[in-house]
């Protein structure tokens, strides 16, 4: 029984959304026990294997169109796979980032001979894809990216480091956000398309040791004259690359707000289940009125929550979702995952600051997300402006 008394919106109801549903948890269930999941965390990064049998499945590039190789489905799919990964407890694995983020913009933004090129490699599991956005100097002011790329014949020479890249040490295609004339500010940003096994003077750097997300390969990237064929750079000309990155940002936004509330309704499943199990001073902990206060405002608030984000994907499948209402979702769903993890947290008692229980994993996972996909901060100076 679900945690939340919230109805499906028919849009996730219908029938072949809960096959698939069904299709992706069994997966899940069968691919990324904790046995496995246990390793990836050890070793910070998932096996490539992975990838390849999430391909096979038929998990990548699910909104991709059949023509470019892809799954041929929409976002409603993109919205099971993320929520799957959350209540699974597959953490780390950045399918929904190469499915989600990545494969839009060469879709939307890219050539047809791109597409080409590069979807139907991604749908086989040939290629894991990262986007490299973020660097030493540079988080959520892309316009402040010091990375360049100049015009050298029939090439691009890339020159500049990336930072925080998620799927960094595992990706063979990264897009790069970079300058192809730093003169312009946003209208000198350009994106290109690097294919790491095809290049000399890419490096990756540390894959780096973070406060949660073990399992996630976040890593430094840098090029050093790296060379690229001029048919690499994203789209029909230079210069598009900052709005490229407008034009798809609301949706990693509210992808951020999807994975939130699935984090949500595992923390409170979770807890639910140990506080009915778990007792003290003569009886269960579910019993205490202290208990029963913090749950239903937790669930309260869950329950706003799911409603909204239910609202926002709507909005998004009609083409409807706007930047600020994306940015609402990302702080408003971010925060609150925070504020209810660490509440459950804290009925867990002792035990839930033990690593081996989930709840403490979600806690340290959980912090991230008010950052990446531009910071909750920034969110609040995006929904201002409307003002």
């Amino acid at each position: 029984m679900p945690v939340l008394n919230v109805e499906r919106p028919d849009f996730m109801a219908e029938e072949d959304i809960l096959i698939f549903e069904s299709a992706v948890g069994k997966f899940f269930d069968e691919h990324a026990p904790e046995s496995r999941t246990a390793k990836w965390r050890e070793d910070g990064v998932v096996e490539r294997s992975m990838w390849n049998e999430a391909a096979e499945a038929g998990l990548a590039c699910l909104s991709i169109p059949e023509e470019y190789g892809g799954m041929g489905g929409d976002y409603r799919h993109e919205v099971v796979l993320m929520e799957q990964l959350g209540l699974k407890g597959v953490d780390g694995f950045g399918l929904s980032l190469h499915n989600a983020i990545v494969a839009p913009y060469i879709l939307h933004c890219g050539a047809e001979e791109q597409r080409q090129r590069w979807l139907p490699r991604m749908a086989s599991g040939e290629l894991v894809s990262a986007i490299a956005m973020t660097e030493p100097g540079a988080g959520s002011d892309l316009q402040g990216i010091k990375t360049t790329a100049k015009r050298d014949g029939d090439d691009y020479v890339i020159n500049g480091s990336k930072t925080f890249i998620t799927n960094g040490q595992t990706a063979n295609l990264i897009i790069v956000v970079a300058k192809t004339d730093p003169t312009q500010g946003a209208r000198g940003t350009s994106l290109l398309v690097v294919e790491t096994d095809q290049v000399q003077g890419f490096e990756r750097g540390r894959n780096l040791d973070k406060l949660g997300q073990e399992a996630a390969d976040t890593s430094e990237l840098f090029f050093n004259d790296v060379r690229v064929p001029a048919a690499n750079l994203l789209g029909e000309g230079e210069g598009h690359g900052f709005f490229q990155l407008m034009g798809q940002l609301p949706q990693e936004r509210l992808n951020i707000a999807v994975q939130a509330i699935a984090q949500i309704e595992r923390a409170l499943t979770l807890t639910i289940d140990y506080v009915k199990q778990r007792g003290a001073f003569g009886k269960k902990i579910i019993d205490f009125q202290n208990t029963q206060f913090v749950l239903a405002e937790c669930k309260t608030e869950a329950t706003v929550a799911r409603v909204f984000v239910n609202h926002c994907i709507g909005q998004h499948l009609q083409g409807k979702l706007d930047a600020a209402t994306a940015s609402m979702a990302k702080y408003w769903l971010t925060d609150l995952e925070n504020t209810i993890i660490d509440r459950c947290l804290q009925l867990f008692g002792g035990f839930g600051y033990m690593a081996e229980y989930p709840i403490a994993r979600m806690y340290r996972d959980s912090r991230v997300q008010r950052i990446y996909g531009g910071t909750n901060e920034i969110m609040k100076v995006l929904i201002a402006r409307t003002l």
